[in-house]
């Protein structure tokens, strides 16, 4: 494995008397595809959001444990200093678009934190939309008019212009037709070639594991498998709850 670029350690979480985390323990290297496999309520969605330091009561109190990036422990640290300063962004479940802005709105909204030069931020706006021509053909359009599919890609293309070298996602392919799903794995396999890290969330726990380097499977707020994905695929346990088999 590379050197951890995200550590989560002995991490609990609550929800106000609910403890929803009971001491989970992670790494992320840096340029890995990291996921997170489990049932729902199993604590996937929290653990993103816990370490984007989302604050309550959207998101979960951090207990004790420590959450560290590049060495560093980042609890307490303001989500948009964790955006701005660490360049790690939470895609979330549901995409959480401004419907009422058009594509390009949505896609600027996202850069006034950045402290880059223009032709930076221009380059990206012309990265999103080669990877993403359909938002390219759209972006005068108002965004709650798009496709699920688009509002999807859109919700990554933010991500993108924010500057983030990390991305974690939740649910990208959920409401997505089987081709527009696939499209978007190719197109995140491609960021990571490039360099992009990412931590995943995924319903299709098949298709996760064919798309990460290593998974980690979360039941009821404790990890109680972990691998490289090849392995975890091949897991008795695994196979039998997650893959159908």
């Amino acid at each position: 494995m590379n050197i951890p670029l995200l550590e989560v350690e002995n991490l609990h979480v609550k929800y106000g008397n609910i403890e929803a985390l009971h001491g989970i323990s992670f790494t992320v290297g840096q340029g890995e595809i990291v996921t997170l496999i489990g049932a729902n309520g199993a604590g996937k969605s929290t653990t993103l959001m816990a370490v984007a330091q989302l604050p309550p009561p959207e998101a979960p109190k951090i207990i004790s444990g420590d959450i560290r990036f590049a060495g560093q422990s980042i609890l307490g640290m303001a989500p948009d200093r964790v955006v701005a300063d660490l360049h790690l962004v939470l895609v979330p479940e549901g995409r959480h678009i401004f419907g009422n802005l058009t594509v390009e709105e949505n896609l600027k909204l996202a850069t006034y934190a950045r402290k880059g030069d223009v032709n930076d931020i221009n380059r990206d706006y012309k990265r999103v939309y080669q990877l993403f021509p359909r938002l390219n053909e759209r972006k005068k359009q108002r965004s709650e008019s798009l496709s699920g599919g688009e509002q999807q890609m859109l919700a990554v293309g933010r991500a993108l212009m924010s500057g983030c070298k990390f991305i974690m996602l939740d649910e990208p392919s959920m409401g997505l037709a089987p081709l527009l799903m696939y499209d978007m794995f190719r197109t995140l396999k491609e960021l990571n070639e490039e360099g992009m890290t990412i931590l995943l969330i995924e319903q299709n726990a098949h298709l996760a594991l064919k798309f990460a380097h290593r998974g980690y499977v979360i039941d009821t707020g404790e990890i109680v498998a972990h691998g490289p994905c090849a392995t975890l695929m091949e897991n008795p346990e695994v196979k039998k709850a997650y893959l159908g088999g």
